[in-house]
């Protein structure tokens, strides 16, 4: 028997890599989505676009706009005289907030007044507009403490006492970097979507060329053959998993805190499944084409249902039951906790117990389909 399961797989190894566009698909396409999508996908907002309406025209305006432009967060894109002019640049997408300055500002400040400046957010991306007016919100509040009278700009007023004083911090990413949240998460979907396509593909392409037939005539037992149809996929994808890790940890500077072991363990699980998936895929599929289109199928809706863009708590319930189908939504939990928290099996066992439940289910029920069709 495991003769026969070894000439399988040295048959499908040589069949795969003899395939240039089956030799892209394996070690070049992993690779250029992971560096795609690991600087594509962020939720860090800076460079803002800003349009600056200046009325005052003095020390102190001047002093606040240089506050925005050196945090960092704010590019000074278009200054103007006309308040209206701001309305025009929101309109057609050439700045995503307006800052206006009225006259008296200085006064009001070297009197004690309250002094109002008004910002203009383009609402059309509710995130971006949110964190742009966060971000206003405490350049102007920081500001608003310094002494700006004559001669004093930017030096700091005395000390007030405050009943309560917050000191925050971040655990597992002080920085807040949000490249260290997302390209762990890009490293589980690039993963599903190549072992998803290679193992549906594949076996599909094979039916199509006609050797599909020449092996059931073959005395190959039909659980050696999917075995043999299976292994090299999983041995492959096993391949992308430290390819794209690796280029995670060395390309992104994204650190690993946890066990790599444990890590490679959850990918053994997690392909489980997806490999599983793909073989159903390619029991209800005649052409590589309606491979393709049925592993996008699913594809989308596991990522969208997955935790990936969008925390599960805040979709509706429903949506919610159907995550717990998802085997995407239990890798993600372990491999961002295993790189940001260093968390072990003691904390990370309940997802590896759903993904092992999950992947023994789809072997088990896409094998059966398969071996209905071969017979």
């Amino acid at each position: 028997m495991w003769e026969r399961i070894y000439r399988m797989l040295v048959k499908e190894f040589i069949q795969v890599l003899r395939d240039p566009r089956m030799k892209a698909l394996i070690f070049v396409m992993p690779v250029i989505q992971l560096i795609m999508f690991g600087y594509a996908v962020t939720t860090d907002v800076d460079h803002i676009k800003t349009a600056v309406c200046d009325l005052d025209k003095s020390p102190q305006s001047r002093a606040l706009i240089e506050r925005f432009t050196a945090s960092g967060y704010f590019t000074v894109v278009d200054s103007t005289d006309r308040p209206e002019r701001l309305g025009e640049l929101l309109d057609r997408g050439q700045a995503t907030i307006g800052i206006q300055i009225n006259r008296g500002f200085a006064d009001d400040l070297k009197s004690g007044r309250q002094a109002a400046i008004q910002t203009l957010v383009d609402g059309t991306d509710s995130n971006t507009g949110t964190v742009a007016m966060d971000y206003a919100q405490r350049i102007t509040r920081e500001f608003s403490r310094a002494r700006v009278g004559p001669g004093e700009l930017d030096q700091p007023a005395p000390p007030q006492t405050e009943p309560i004083e917050l000191r925050s911090r971040a655990w597992f990413n002080p920085d807040l970097k949000s490249r260290y949240f997302n390209v762990p998460g890009v490293i589980a979907v690039v993963v599903l979507l190549i072992s998803l396509l290679l193992t549906a593909m594949a076996i599909v392409r094979e039916r199509e060329i006609g050797t599909m037939e020449q092996l059931m005539v073959t005395p190959i037992r039909s659980f050696e053959l999917i075995l043999g149809k299976t292994l090299p996929f999983v041995l492959i994808s096993f391949i992308d998993v430290l390819v794209v890790t690796a280029i995670g940890v060395s390309w992104f500077n994204v650190p690993i805190h946890g066990s790599l072991a444990l890590l490679l363990f959850g990918a053994g699980l997690y392909l489980m499944s997806t490999i599983g998936i793909g073989l159903f895929i390619s029991t209800i599929s005649q052409t590589q084409q309606q491979a393709l289109m049925s592993s996008f199928f699913f594809y989308l809706p596991a990522v969208l249902l997955s935790g990936f863009m969008f925390p599960i708590s805040n979709m509706p319930e429903p949506a919610q039951w159907l995550t717990y189908l998802n085997p995407l939504r239990y890798f993600l939990v372990i491999i961002r906790d295993i790189f940001l928290k260093g968390s072990g099996w003691d904390i990370l066992w309940p997802q590896f117990a759903a993904l092992a439940a999950l992947g023994t289910a789809l072997l088990t029920m896409s094998s059966l389909r398969f071996k209905k069709r071969m017979a």
